[in-house]
């Protein structure tokens, strides 16, 4: 799930790129190299081919989930890319920016291999953080060399590992500091808060980089170097530019690497990275590029960490979430929506309350966009032949949604989602507000009112499309049914411009279901069984009694039993809904006007406006709980209760059979 952040972002960018009239690639490729890979495939017994395949085929069934759309999504361990790298490394080593000279290396005598960074822990050598990785520290973020780690211990084997030299390729990065610091500080290259954190590595001083591992190990071997492999980040960025050759080779001959890649290319590149990995598409991958005459990046998107409920993702809590797990349980485009609404050009970390994910979800998607189209399309399918009014009744508050988009659009191209996502559901609020206070439902019921019921309806269903216009990068299944529904051939933000006028449309259908909150227990409970299914027995049988510990409690915290007496304290009676209406001020609750066989009505709030209209309502019978003691809410006092039930789809009320009258006592 923290990956997934990065992806969607870069996709709702290229959707919002792309419907602003532009032509954009969209590339990416699995990282495919390195020590981890070949241990993992020794264990599953299968190549490391194999295992690489595997797991890019689960990486590509996870994206076509979610939608994110790649024009070519490639791999790392590609003939394109390994030419790629070796011709940037020539070009380099050629222009005298390669050193070669021995190393003292971390080796573990149990499994008999030099350990790569990752392999190895330990406690930085600076801040004195412990459990730090052999390259650099979480905590503090310097980068150092495995040796300088304290007290290192083997990841593989829990060895200590040993010392043993061997030649090894550096990078001169030291030929780049100049250039570097200019280039870290161009106008738009690089967040603010990333630029001013790289200062203090200039100030501490740049060294060589050293870009080889020893057999064995799986990657591209260094050419004129036997037994030498590149370290993963020499050809791990080069995948951009070997992905794009690629493309071009399968899909899209008629384009030019030269015209992207070439030194004055006037094209614009840029990448989509997590902040842990800014050190080496900021300072290595500009210097090599720059070493080996390319162009660099344009510019560098840097997202956050994610976390989930406001902590970092646990296994034991079962918030380490899978993209599949999600996908078991959850709509995709919910995830996309609730991302996009916290994601800015800010480098910052982002948190997936689950709860609030819900809350959200279902308020702003549910109960606001999609509600203004169930209002208002029935009526426009069921009395005026599926065609909109020819005349826009309210031009001046269409025209302020239209108009609305260029703030909006400005928003997508700098990144600032979440300020796009506000301003989408402050319009989504006042085409509601609209529709309440013109009630076509009321309308509808009066003679000679069925123009106006019209008219307003029409209007309802352009500010709808307005609305999903706008959310078609972040929604992009949910703005497919929307153009079908509209029947229109485009719908990019241009498309926007034309006020749909004696339009037909189709019959409606639901677009969105609320997320249900059963349903984010249950994947979460998954995630819990999927650690489970990884530990070892002892653990297991550990976690066997916990569930029974947690299953006795469960018991423990149902509903406890009560006596017939306990019931008929109960007063239920039959109740006619006379009048309801939106809540100002809450997403959640309709005002209704019962009859319930008293001298005066009664006023209720019911916590049921995500599943029922207001117009949905008039003169339905319902059950009311008649001597509940009245509420005092800030929108009112609140004199009964509504009784519906639910069953994770949705919310139902309950309604007695035809013949019931109002104040009929319910037993």
């Amino acid at each position: 799930m923290g990956h997934l952040l990065g992806y969607i972002q870069a996709d709702i960018w290229v959707r919002a790129m792309r419907a602003m009239g532009h032509q954009v690639t969209y590339v990416c490729a699995d990282d495919a190299h390195g020590t981890a890979i070949m241990l993992r495939a020794e264990e599953n017994k299968i190549s490391a081919e194999q295992q690489i395949a595997n797991v890019q085929q689960e990486h590509e069934r996870d994206f076509a989930g979610f939608r994110v759309q790649f024009d070519h999504y490639d791999s790392t361990h590609s003939d394109a890319n390994k030419a790629r790298a070796a011709e940037i490394y020539i070009k380099n080593r050629d222009a005298g920016h390669i050193a070669v000279r021995p190393v003292r290396q971390l080796f573990d005598p149990e499994k008999g291999m030099f350990l790569s960074d990752r392999f190895i822990k330990g406690t930085c050598p600076k801040c004195k953080t412990e459990d730090q990785y052999g390259d650099s520290c979480e905590s503090c973020g310097t980068t150092y060399n495995a040796t300088e780690l304290i007290d290192p211990r083997s990841t593989l084997s829990g060895a200590t590992p040993v010392e043993k030299s061997s030649d090894h390729y550096f990078f001169k990065l030291p030929d780049f500091s100049n250039y570097l610091q200019q280039w870290t500080r161009d106008e738009g290259r690089l967040p603010v808060s990333i630029a001013n954190k790289l200062d203090e590595w200039f100030e501490a001083g740049l060294t060589d980089w050293d870009i080889s591992r020893d057999a064995p190990y799986f990657g591209f071997e260094i050419p004129d170097a036997p037994n030498k492999y590149f370290y993963v980040w020499v050809d791990a960025p080069i995948g951009y530019m070997s992905s794009f050759e690629n493309y071009i080779k399968t899909k899209r001959p008629d384009l030019s690497f030269d015209d992207y890649w070439k030194k004055d290319s006037k094209n614009e590149v840029y990448h989509f990275i997590g902040k842990d990995i800014v050190y080496f598409h900021a300072l290595f991958w500009p210097a090599m590029l720059e070493g080996a005459d390319y162009r660099t990046p344009t510019g560098l998107f840097v997202n956050g960490f994610l976390t989930v409920n406001g902590q970092k993702m646990s296994k034991s809590r079962g918030t380490f979430i899978k993209a599949e797990t999600y996908l078991q349980h959850l709509n995709p485009e919910h995830l996309r929506y609730y991302f996009a609404s916290k994601l800015s050009d800010k480098v910052e970390d982002s948190d997936l309350n689950l709860e609030d994910f819900v809350q959200k979800v279902n308020s702003d998607l549910v109960g606001k966009v999609v509600n203004i189209a169930s209002r208002c399309a029935k009526f426009i399918n069921k009395d005026f032949d599926n065609t909109l009014s020819a005349h826009c009744a309210e031009p001046e508050l269409v025209q302020s949604f239209i108009d609305a988009g260029d703030s909006i659009i400005k928003a997508y191209e700098t990144r600032e989602f979440s300020s796009a996502i506000r301003e989408i559901m402050a319009l989504a609020d006042r085409a509601n507000q609209y529709i309440d206070e013109k009630k076509p439902w009321a309308l509808a019921k009066i003679e000679g009112e069925s123009q106006q019921v019209h008219e307003v309806c029409s209007v309802g269903i352009n500010l709808f499309r307005q609305l999903a216009v706008y959310l078609a990068p972040v929604l992009p299944t949910l703005a497919d049914q929307v153009q079908a529904f509209l029947k229109l051939e485009q719908f990019d933000f241009a498309s926007r411009q034309n006020i749909l006028l004696a339009h037909t449309i189709e019959t409606f259908k639901p677009l969105m279901q609320r997320v249900d909150k059963a349903k984010v227990e249950a994947m979460v409970d998954a995630s819990k069984e999927s650690l489970a299914a990884a530990t070892a027995p002892a653990k297991a049988e550990k976690k066997k009694e916990k569930t029974a510990e947690k299953k006795v409690e469960a018991v423990s915290t149902e509903a406890e039993t009560i006596k017939i007496d306990d019931f008929l304290k109960v007063d239920l009676r039959v109740a006619k809904v006379l009048a309801a209406s939106t809540v100002e001020g809450s997403d959640k609750l309709l005002q209704l006007t019962l009859d319930a066989g008293e001298a005066e009505p009664r006023n209720v709030f019911s916590g049921i406006r995500s599943q029922y209209a207001p117009e949905d309502l008039t003169d339905k019978l319902v059950v009311l709980v008649a001597n509940l003691a009245p509420r005092k809410m800030r929108f009112g006092v609140s004199n009964g209760m509504v009784l519906a039930a639910g069953n994770g789809e949705g919310i139902f009320i309950i309604s007695p059979d035809h013949g019931a009258k109002p104040g009929d006592k319910v037993s």
